[in-house]
């Protein structure tokens, strides 16, 4: 399965996008995460279902420091592209 997640909220500058990084590894997904420009940060995220659906539920908590408004969540067409789980200076 393969998603992409955009959370909205005080989620930059607050370890979102390492903790959310350090979440998916330990699920086992692979994937890329990254600031976007408008405030919000984005990810995909590949791997299995169940595995996916629980780093959503995640997101739409992060860290302690985060404060997530919503978590707005689109599946994705294609096979797995990503052999990680990374954080990318921009759009995966």
């Amino acid at each position: 399965m393969r998603r992409r997640f955009v959370v909205r909220g005080a989620v930059q500058r607050v370890n979102f996008r390492a903790a959310a990084a350090d979440q998916a590894r330990r699920l086992g997904l692979t994937g890329r995460i990254w600031n976007r420009e408008d405030g919000a940060v984005e990810c995909i995220a590949e791997g299995d279902a169940a595995a996916v659906d629980r780093f959503g539920h995640w997101l739409g908590r992060g860290p302690l420091l985060a404060r997530v408004e919503r978590v707005e969540a689109t599946e994705l067409d294609g096979d797995a592209r990503y052999r990680e789980f990374a954080i990318a200076r921009e759009r995966g």
